[in-house]
């Protein structure tokens, strides 16, 4: 579990630390498996998309179609999956307990897409995952994060990914935009200047830079381009 960030102490805390840097492991999964149809195998603790895409895979818990509710993994006493799978699930558990985050501590609640994200962010963020997926076995939806070097070394044009990602991102979930575009750079490696309007950095091959509005609203973000990418 990262350990690099103060605690934080409610959900939207965490949406914002880590909403945008899954994006980006979201688009780089979807990169890799494309619309590759899924098969799991618990015994081996692993996750495939055809032969040649096999990735260890963590259980994060289930969401029942019929229902409409949300079941944590570590709260399913009929799944009987290997305790090996559950690590994460648990250290989340532990971590809603510690800091009074009832999302991760409710065994079973109701739920929606929007909160099967949520919880893929959150994990993916907190355990350095490649990204999270939806495996639909159609009486419900089974919530897993996955890890693979294959994904995590795709070649990355950040100045161009960044002001893309960034407006979707805080389009589809409601955040602090100045806060979240800092974490988004910082755990992306690049340092960042704060002026009382503006977050700048560095990236790849020229400067972004994000202006706010009184209330940290993201007014505008634009790039100064310094030399030609070579990569997409």
């Amino acid at each position: 579990m990262a350990t690099d960030f103060p605690p934080a102490h409610t959900e939207q805390e965490l949406l914002e630390r880590y909403a945008a840097i899954a994006y980006d492991k979201q688009n780089d999964l979807y990169e890799v498996i494309g619309d590759s149809s899924w098969n799991a195998d618990m015994d081996a603790g692993t996750i495939s998309f055809g032969p040649d895409l096999v990735f260890p895979l963590q259980v994060l818990g289930t969401f029942s179609h019929s229902s409409e509710t949300w079941l944590w993994a570590w709260a399913n006493v009929q799944s009987n999956l290997p305790a090996r799978l559950l690590t994460q699930a648990e250290q989340l558990q532990a971590y809603g307990e510690r800091h009074g985050i009832e999302l991760l501590t409710a065994s079973e609640f109701d739920a929606t897409d929007k909160d099967l994200h949520l919880i893929g962010i959150i994990a993916s963020g907190m355990f350095g995952a490649s990204g999270y997926y939806l495996a639909n076995y159609g009486q419900g939806t089974m919530l897993v994060t996955v890890k693979s070097e294959l994904i995590d070394q795709l070649p990355k044009n950040d100045f161009a990914r960044i002001p893309h990602a960034f407006p979707q991102v805080i389009s589809t979930f409601e955040m602090n935009h100045r806060p979240a575009f800092i974490h988004y750079l910082t755990q992306k490696g690049y340092s960042v200047t704060e002026t009382a309007d503006a977050v700048s950095a560095a990236v790849d091959f020229g400067t972004l830079t994000a202006t706010f509005d009184h209330l940290g609203r993201l007014a505008n973000l634009q790039g100064h381009s310094t030399a030609a990418p070579t990569t997409e």
